[in-house]
């Protein structure tokens, strides 16, 4: 007999084969100097796998990375790895195909960036409750600042509506199988896509919003490591 939905387990992929480059250097940014002793991608694994109802996680690579630290094993969950791909997309198919055989089509299945380390357990938590009895869904939050439109040479050329806007954060949650099939035609079709979500949306689904804590930052310029540190001094 399967578990009831509020006490199932679920697995995360957490796609890191990309470069970082908007951060600079060499090294993808995943694995620059520490934050409070210890590299982004561990703060964020040890954050995913620190909550009770995930039951593993699965890290895509890139081909040559030689920096991963080959854990296998995170609060005793297990810790696997493939091997990802060109896009983002193509390394959270790469991710999802390479689950255990025991998580099947129609189990709901976690995609969180590497660089998210401040993630919520009380948030990951309202996703896994909500989402499941919605088909799958994000964490996000309403747009709330004054939204502007530029021209190339960034100039204020209009005031745009906020209603209805909303940041995309990750956890982003759906069924494996239909993921799976979302990404697959995103990468027949060629299509580019900033998030599952959008994979989702192309595919006729309406994943569910679901309001989460706006420090879910993600670490993506050089100054943003000093607040991911802040935060998660503050959160530890």
């Amino acid at each position: 007999m399967s578990a009831p939905l509020s006490s199932a387990s679920f697995w995360c992929v957490v796609p890191a084969a990309g470069r970082g480059t908007r951060v600079g250097g060499d090294c993808p940014k995943q694995y620059l100097p520490p934050l409070a002793g210890r590299t982004l991608i561990l703060h964020t694994l040890e954050r995913l796998a620190a909550h009770p109802r995930i039951a593993g996680l699965l890290v895509t690579l890139g081909s040559s990375d030689a920096h991963w630290p080959t854990i296998d094993s995170m609060h005793g969950k297990p810790v696997l790895t493939a091997v990802g791909g060109a896009e983002r997309s193509d390394s959270v198919l790469a991710g999802l195909e390479a689950l255990p055989s025991e998580v099947g089509a129609d189990d709901f299945v976690l995609v969180h960036d590497a660089a998210r380390p401040c993630v919520r357990q009380a948030d990951i938590s309202r996703l896994m409750d909500l989402c499941t009895a919605a088909d799958g869904g994000l964490l996000g939050a309403p747009l709330r600042d004054t939204l502007k439109r530029a021209d190339d040479a960034s100039r204020s050329m209009a005031t745009e509506s906020r209603d209805e806007r909303w940041r995309a954060f990750t956890p982003q949650m759906f069924r494996r199988g239909q993921l799976s099939a979302a990404l697959r035609d995103v990468a027949a079709r060629g299509a580019k896509i900033s998030d599952e979500a959008m994979a989702m949306e192309q595919a006729g689904f309406a994943p569910l919003l679901v309001e989460g804590a706006e420090d879910n930052i993600k670490v993506t310029t050089a100054a943003d490591f000093a607040l991911a540190e802040f935060l998660l001094a503050r959160t530890a």
